[in-house]
């Protein structure tokens, strides 16, 4: 195939210095992978931010197309696993990282990275969700496997203007328990009401816990997208029983902590991790997030969508912290003269 496509390109242009740009490129010079897919939606993570800034953490190797979340059309699959039109969502593994991502109008990846795009999903509102809806999903699960109920006191949000914050907020929301969102964007109140926030609070809120060994107990469970002191702030004020699914790191991955919370109120600390996750179990969350967790109306209020060319300016202000809700990368967009890539590449295989 020598059909062109458009990708966003970053390339270390100086020792430390990263710019990212909109480039053509070839089929052949994609990874020789099973599974080949026109991307017609992705998303933008703070990953896909460190990925665009250097982190070496995150990607090793550069030039790098990131993004770690797609969704598209199969064009061919050599091993069998999907036939030529299925359309389909693949997010975390190694996409985005040290494989080319999804920030691309094409990608080759392993067949086991991929799932059926769920009945009753669009591919946009897929990549609304992506990652950070996956992500949010697997902290509710965790709640309700800890045995959280609506009727148990207020559930309490961190970093809930992020991408997963905003998810958690809308999905408890719809679930039906009370739910208190923290963030350091108090001019996004209504935005968090109208996702189904009872209450918004400054993160300062939290600050005073820190020079305390237990606070008094002011939630029933907790999802927290932040780490750091944070994280630690909102295990000390939760209620006796109670438990917080952590799943963040953007104020830091280090925390002072003490055994009070966990040996005096039986508190629960909750990991969550969706990169590795086994595809089974991706599929399951997916599943509800398509059925009776979807969260409808509620997604359009969360997403943003821009055109692959825009995509440099919006990772920029992920990177800067100030990004809210979820942008999705509509390939369609600022290109309307030329054929969509799904039917140049169809016509060639």
């Amino acid at each position: 195939m020598k059909t062109g496509f458009r990708a966003i390109l970053v390339e270390e242009v100086a020792p430390g210095k990263f710019d990212q740009r909109l480039v053509e490129r070839q089929i052949q010079e994609l990874p020789d992978y099973p599974l080949l897919v026109a991307v017609s939606h992705s998303s933008l993570n703070f990953k896909d931010a460190l990925s665009a800034y250097g982190n070496r953490a995150v990607t090793r190797h550069y030039p790098h197309t990131p993004g770690i979340d797609a969704a598209g059309t199969v064009i061919s699959d050599s091993s069998g696993v999907f036939a030529a039109g299925d359309k389909i969502l693949v997010t975390g593994y190694d996409l985005g990282m040290n494989t080319p991502g999804g920030h691309s109008e094409c990608i080759c990846i392993p067949s086991d990275w991929a799932l059926p795009l769920p009945d009753g999903l669009s591919l946009r509102e897929a990549m609304i969700l992506g990652t950070a809806g996956l992500t949010a999903g697997l902290c509710v699960e965790k709640l309700l496997e800890a045995g959280a109920k609506p009727g148990d006191g207020e559930v309490l949000v961190t970093g809930a203007t992020g991408g997963v914050g905003s998810i958690a907020v809308a999905l408890l929301a719809h679930l039906g328990f009370r739910v208190a969102a923290v963030t350091g964007k108090l001019e996004s109140t209504q935005y968090l009401t109208a996702l189904g926030a009872q209450k918004v609070l400054d993160r300062e809120t939290l600050a005073p816990f820190a020079s305390k060994a237990i606070a008094k107990p002011l939630w029933a469970w907790a999802v927290d997208t932040v780490g750091g002191e944070t994280l630690f702030n909102v295990v000390k004020s939760l209620a006796y029983g109670g438990g917080v699914a952590a799943c963040g790191m953007a104020a830091g991955a280090q925390f002072q902590a003490n055994v009070f919370p966990f040996i005096l109120r039986g508190i629960s600390l909750l990991g969550v991790e969706s990169v590795e996750l086994p595809l089974a179990k991706k599929s399951a969350v997916w599943q509800r997030l398509a059925g009776d967790w979807y969260i409808g109306r509620q997604l359009d209020l969360i997403a943003e969508d821009i055109s692959l060319e825009q995509v440099p300016e919006f990772l920029a202000r992920l990177h800067r912290g100030h990004g809210i809700g979820r942008y999705v990368v509509d390939m369609s967009l600022a290109c309307p003269e030329r054929e969509p890539l799904v039917s140049r590449l169809t016509a060639e295989s």
